[in-house]
């Protein structure tokens, strides 16, 4: 299949396919004689799993790590659970931060009409100054 079905498939933009081969997070394709890339359905496999983590945040290391454990058959489980592990604890803090995030923000939106002081002492969570 070409470019196009391949991105169509995978829920990509051809032009992140093509970055992904520049970056060589992918196997560069097979190409027609006339220079087309050509993909096969386990590549497509491929830019799924790549786009799933990409929405889940992992960053494009973290997903060249994944796909390293996920290629590599021979893989000790100790060490995709400590990977898994590490992965969770920042997941964790981050999740931690938004709450923190939102609860400022809710608390911004309930009161902005009775504060009576700027809007940095909330968001800095730090009570205001008379």
């Amino acid at each position: 299949m070409n470019i196009g079905v391949a991105a169509s498939e995978s829920g990509l933009s051809a032009k992140m396919i093509r970055y992904y081969e520049r970056i060589d997070l992918i196997s560069s394709s097979r190409r027609t004689q006339a220079g087309y890339r050509v993909y096969r359905e386990q590549d497509v496999q491929v830019l799924r799993f790549i786009h799933h983590a990409r929405d889940l945040g992992f960053s494009v290391e973290q997903v060249r790590t994944l796909l390293a454990l996920w290629r590599d058959r021979a893989r000790s489980d100790d060490e995709v659970e400590a990977i898994a592990r590490g992965y969770l604890e920042a997941l964790n803090a981050r999740i931690a931060l938004l709450q923190a995030m939102r609860e400022a923000l809710s608390c911004l939106a309930d009161h902005c009409d009775d504060m009576g002081y700027p809007v940095g002492p909330l968001l800095d969570d730090r009570p205001p100054t008379t």
